[in-house]
């Protein structure tokens, strides 16, 4: 042994290490995500809520709740965000809890669920969108005739990475409803009180309609669109038209008949859903055949595009990390060379 190897060992026993041991020169050097995209069949994820249905009690829980779990990330979709799909039977009633998770729903089927949160019921069909912000109360209930089915989206792998997680029980499991049917809409519409203020660091709970977004994509529908990601509609703050969330950006994405999208990348990472529709992803020159009810995952900083290979219109709901990227002054985006 040498003296630097000696002298290297001796800071080791003191939980020391110098920065050459980990350093290869000073060359030029990119991101490195430490997955690979992956791509959920909606076979395999429909077919497991639905078995677990007739298995998994909603007591087991407080949630019946089926985890895409990426095979390189130890129980995560992404580094940063989970996505999840939840099952609420007739007469089901998922317990009330608040968490400083920021958690949002898209449904996939059925109709006539409420999510109560705040106070306020949000009752819910097919293509509804709604936001739990941080540290909100909310709980679902289903008084209806009909199973419904949805995506639960968490920011929740960086909250854990952060050490920063509250968890709460309501004390009385069900939340009083204290506000009314469509207070939200009437306070956040562009004519509002006074007193709903923009500086919020948390965006107020919202309920997204389908009806309103489909109008929002026939009407985009006619315009030339972006060239990496055909029409992109965010979901925005309705307060500050900013991030849906602080930690997440949720959109609805439509490609066109026969549309095939230009190439690029960006130090965001995406979780996307077809929620219709059939085509396929390219990611750094591998292709991913989709089709509805799929969920697949762009890591960071991969070349990538999409094409509708199908003569209907594709739409994705999808999920990424750029608010942080963002916040931090980490977001960079280029198109492939």
């Amino acid at each position: 042994m040498d003296k630097l190897e000696a002298f290297q060992l001796k800071m080791r026993e003191k939980n020391l290490r110098g920065l050459w041991e980990a350093m290869h020169g000073d060359g030029y050097r990119e991101p490195l995500s430490s997955f690979e995209p992956y791509c959920w069949k909606w076979e395999d994820v429909r077919g497991a809520i639905l078995e677990a249905g007739e298995l998994v009690g909603i007591e087991a829980a407080f949630r019946r709740v089926v985890q895409l779990c990426h095979p390189d990330l130890d129980g995560r979709t992404t580094h940063t965000l989970q996505l999840n799909v939840q099952l609420l039977k007739p007469g089901e009633h998922a317990l009330a809890h608040r968490h400083t998770l920021a958690a949002i729903r898209f449904v996939l089927e059925g109709r006539g669920a409420r999510c109560v949160v705040e106070g306020e019921g949000f009752e819910i069909g097919a293509g509804d969108f709604i936001t739990t912000p941080s540290w909100s109360w909310h709980d679902h209930v289903n008084e209806s005739d009909e199973t419904l089915m949805w995506l639960d989206g968490l920011d929740g792998p960086l909250v854990r990475a952060l050490q920063v997680g509250f968890w709460e029980p309501h004390d009385n499991k069900k939340q009083a409803i204290t506000r009314s049917d469509g207070q939200s809409v009437s306070e956040l519409s562009p004519i509002r009180p006074s007193w709903v203020l923009p500086n919020a660091k948390q965006p107020p709970a919202y309920h997204y309609r389908w009806e309103d977004t489909e109008k929002a994509l026939a009407y985009s529908g006619e315009t030339p669109g972006d060239p990496f990601d055909g029409i992109l509609l965010n979901f925005v703050n309705p307060l500050s038209g900013g991030p849906t969330v602080p930690t997440c950006m949720c959109s609805v994405q439509m490609l066109r008949r026969g549309e095939i999208t230009k190439s690029h990348r960006h130090t965001s990472s995406t979780i996307l859903h077809v929620f219709r529709g059939s085509g396929a992803t390219v990611i750094d020159g591998n292709r991913y055949e989709w089709r509805q009810g799929d969920s697949f995952v762009i890591p960071l900083w991969r070349d990538h595009h999409h094409e509708n290979t199908s003569d209907k219109e594709a739409i994705f709901f999808t999920m990424t990390d750029k608010p942080v990227m963002d916040a931090l002054g980490l977001y960079r985006e280029e198109p492939s060379s």
